[in-house]
């Protein structure tokens, strides 16, 4: 048979490189992916039997039939983009071609993306099973993954066909791309760095899978009302989610509960795990795909549905009551982020949570590897587990499991797989951010875990006396069931821990959300390089003085801030000045990122406005201060500072003597998209952690590409920032990490600044009202309290600010500091993270699918 294969424009291909590369892809596709040889799993056995798949053998001609009827890839053309947009109008989203509104004119887009999105993610999946490369398997509990549509456009390179296709509509993209919704499933900034990492790895050519769950209700929806913040679920599927794919083939049994057996299996005495419930993980894939590569990976998260031979048995007794509820029971696990915790029930179901997802993602991760390996000698150099902080930590005791109980290997054997398999990252300095499993829960729940960990734990405290003798106090600080200091590992095994600066992906963080200076960016670089080439950023150095594209940065900074100021009137209906430096603080509420340090700065800064004679006001330079983030549910001080915040905006925004000179905006329900909005308008962008608590935070990185001037401890990533764009730069201030430890030590002699007793007794007496609900607030910061250094930093604080003030009048040097923000921030991409973790950590190589 006699064909020719036309590009996305519709030429022919005819060079023979391509068509050999071609011929090869098409033969190669008849295999099918990873997934192809699932099918519906019995509901008694939760396992997966093969379905038949074509060959060039007996039968050819179905083969040769498939290839023909679809034979080419779907166009980009104007004319095809309108035709697949109204068929999915039509018969997807059911509504007439000649009648349908944004939100289901997005619909039809999503769904005409997908189309695409989906032919280069089955080419991926069908490259790595015929290459059979190391994979990583990224397991997350969190992934934040905010809007897609942009973000797949981008990557496809198809965005501006879709507007031109939209636009002949008589819709507008943008318009549309804003009916999505955010997936908020995730809090901050380890959750967003997950979903960097995966656009990082599809970009950058890896095979990996990524391993989540999907919940049901997001992060909550932050909800003011008087200036309390309440809490209410984030319905985030209750439109559906056009991205996912549901897996109903790929289904695993997960064990809770009951008891463990000794059983003799070819003469040896097994241990066998006989559960008490047991629920199914239902498989739904999310397609991520790489900008400038066809590489598109896949992110699978789990959902749990009551296990159906249960639910048999319920039916089958007439017992109709029991089957909802053990539905209900099952469906629980998957359905809230985060849990309250605080009750034993709510630790149960953390711990629910954590075991589902890691049994699922284990069970599926050997199930690729049984497909094509026989033998687990070759496992630790087919896979490669990544571990994004201690909620997948149980997965390690699952492939213990796994090994020993049914795959019956030696303790010995199944440990050396273990130890090169996995890696592992925190992302907290505190060892009160590390969690705690108690024993009689892990126990009663996983059985059969409980005793892997002894075992673990026995073997390791005798590897330990070997190396330390009996040092009983640092066994004991060592021992895994008594959680101790991580500095005595450290010391035994240095070679283990490796520091790895975190990154954002510029795909989303400029091109997405800030189109305006990505143009800005490619014009005076001379190419889009830049994109997947984050260092070429480097380049703009040259151009910092240049009048020319001072103008033109400041042109773009002024369009950023008209589309923030028109949210902010929207949303709050205060109307702030352009010409006003737009300051920003927006992370998760907590006393360690010092919102309170951000809040009584701008009392003080009210109260020298209040003092101020006509002429002294007119010398000073007004802010707009833009405060954002969601306080933790069961986390009063962080919303008594929600609530500080808005009592004190209501003061100043309603003060007449203040004018433009000071406004103060809290942002509700900070999410992704939000962000998207709020980084590209600010000036300046504070992070105020007390130094010695933060680890490598992101949010600092997102403002630093789009040329935001940072105000900052010297704690985290900042340390690395002024390594890449000089002190001269930041506006640093504040205690450093060596000498946190001394201050405490000072306690009740530590003397603090006036001016921050002053507004400290500003809101103790009630000036802003809620006298009796702040004491508890102020208490915290007062004395021998102030744990977090808010007074003893506060002096510093005020000086940076005011060497804020003095930059932003001189606009040639604020223009050239953010030229040179932008241009140092080459370092934080998660490009160049992944790439570290590739080569020091995983051992992976790229595996680029060839068309």
């Amino acid at each position: 048979m006699t064909f020719f294969v036309t590009d996305s424009r519709g030429n022919k291909i005819d060079d023979q490189k391509s068509l050999e590369s071609i011929n090869k892809a098409l033969i190669d596709a008849i295999d099918g992916d990873d997934d192809a040889a699932l099918s519906v799993a019995p509901p008694d056995r939760g396992v997966v039997v093969r379905k038949p798949r074509l060959d060039f053998g007996e039968r050819k001609g179905q083969a040769e039939r498939m290839l023909g009827l679809m034979d080419v890839f779907l166009k980009n053309d104007p004319i095809s983009l309108q035709k697949d947009i109204l068929h999915h109008v039509e018969y997807t989203v059911a509504r007439s071609r000649f009648s349908f509104d944004d939100f289901e004119a997005y619909q039809a887009l999503a769904h005409s993306v997908r189309d695409r999105l989906i032919e280069r993610w089955h080419d991926t999946l069908i490259h790595f099973k015929k290459e059979d490369p190391k994979r990583v398997y990224f397991l997350s509990l969190e992934f934040l993954m905010g809007r897609s549509l942009s973000n797949i456009v981008i990557n496809l390179g198809i965005r501006d066909q879709f507007a031109d296709a939209l636009s002949q509509l008589g819709f507008d993209f943008e318009v549309l791309a804003e009916q999505e919704g955010d997936a908020c499933l995730g809090n901050g900034g380890l959750a967003r760095l997950s979903a960097c990492q995966m656009d990082s790895l599809a970009t950058l050519d890896y095979p990996a899978v990524g391993y989540g769950l999907r919940y049901q209700y997001g992060l909550f929806r932050q909800v003011i009302v008087d200036g309390f913040q309440h809490e209410q679920p984030d319905y985030w599927l209750n439109f559906g989610n056009p991205w996912e794919i549901e897996r109903v083939h790929i289904t695993y049994p997960v064990k809770f509960y009951g008891t463990v057996t000794d059983e003799f299996l070819n003469g040896e005495k097994c241990k066998v795990w006989v559960p008490g419930e047991m629920v199914e993980a239902v498989a739904y894939d999310n397609p991520i795909p790489g900008y400038g590569t066809r590489n598109t990976i896949n992110l699978r998260l789990w959902a749990a549905k009551p296990s159906d031979q249960h639910d048999m048995e319920s039916f089958n007794t007439g017992d109709y009551v029991d089957a909802v509820v053990n539905r209900q029971r099952a469906e629980s696990i998957s359905s809230i982020l985060y849990p309250d915790d605080r009750s034993y029930q709510g630790k149960e179901l953390r711990l629910k949570q954590q075991y589902f997802f890691v049994s699922a993602s284990v069970q599926d991760i050997f199930r690729r590897f049984k497909d094509t390996h026989k033998k687990f000698d070759e496992f630790p150099e087919k896979v490669a587990l990544q571990l994004n902080d201690t909620h997948p930590s149980l997965a390690i005791v699952e492939v213990m499991r796994v090994l020993l109980d049914e795959e019956h290997l030696s303790w010995h054997r199944a440990w050396d797989i273990i130890c090169k398999i996995f890696s592992f990252t925190t992302h907290t300095v505190s060892p009160e951010g590390l969690e705690k499993i108690p024993v009689d829960l892990l126990g009663n729940l996983l059985p059969r875990h409980l005793q892997i960990i002894y075992d673990i734990n026995f073997n390791f405290v005798e590897e330990l006396k070997k190396m330390i003798g009996l040092d009983y106090d640092r066994l004991t600080r060592m021992s895994i069931v008594e959680e101790g200091a991580v500095k005595d590992f450290y010391d035994l095994w240095p070679h283990k821990f490796q520091y790895k600066t975190n990154g954002v992906t510029q795909r989303r963080w400029i091109v997405v959300s800030n189109p305006s200076l990505c143009a800005l960016i490619s014009k005076w670089l001379g190419t889009e390089a830049w994109i997947r080439d984050i260092d070429l950023l480097i380049g703009l150095r040259d151009y910092a003085t240049n009048a020319e594209l001072h103008q033109e940065w400041k042109m773009v900074k002024k369009v950023n801030k008209i589309r923030l100021a028109e949210y902010i009137e929207v949303m709050s209906g205060l109307k702030v000045s352009l010409d006003a430096m737009f300051d920003v603080q927006t992370k998760r509420i907590h006393e360690y990122k010092r919102q309170l340090l951000n809040i009584l700065g701008i009392i003080h800064r009210y109260d020298c406005i209040k003092n101020m004679d006509k002429n002294d006001r007119k010398k000073v330079v007004p802010r707009v201060c833009i405060i954002g983030g969601k306080a933790a549910p069961g986390y009063e001080i962080a919303k008594k500072i929600i609530k500080l915040c808005h009592v004190v905006a209501e003061r100043i925004n309603n003060d007449n003597d203040i004018g433009d000179l000071l406004k103060l905006v809290f942002i509700p329900d900070y999410n992704v998209s939000v962000a998207e909005m709020v980084i590209p308008g600010a000036d300046l962008s504070q992070h105020l952690s007390t130094a010695g608590h933060e680890a490598s935070g992101t949010g600092s990185m997102k403002f630093l590409m789009n040329g935001c001037l940072l105000l900052a401890t010297a704690d985290g990533s900042t340390i690395e920032m002024v390594e890449e764009i000089g002190q001269d730069n930041m506006f640093l201030f504040g205690a450093k990490a060596h000498e946190v430890v001394a201050l405490r030590k000072k306690g009740p002699t530590l003397k603090v600044p006036l001016q921050f007793s002053r507004v400290v007794r500003m809101i103790r007496d009630g000036h802003f009202g809620f006298e009796d609900y702040f004491k508890s607030l102020c208490d915290k910061i007062e004395g021998t309290s102030d744990y977090f250094l808010l007074g003893a930093d506060f002096m510093s604080y005020l000086e940076a600010q005011a060497a804020a003030d003095k930059a932003f009048v001189d606009e040639e040097r604020w223009t050239k500091m953010s030229i040179l923000s932008a241009a140092g921030s080459g370092r934080f991409s998660s490009d160049r993270t992944i790439q570290e973790y590739a080569e020091n950590t995983w051992d992976i190589q790229p595996c680029r699918c060839p068309f």
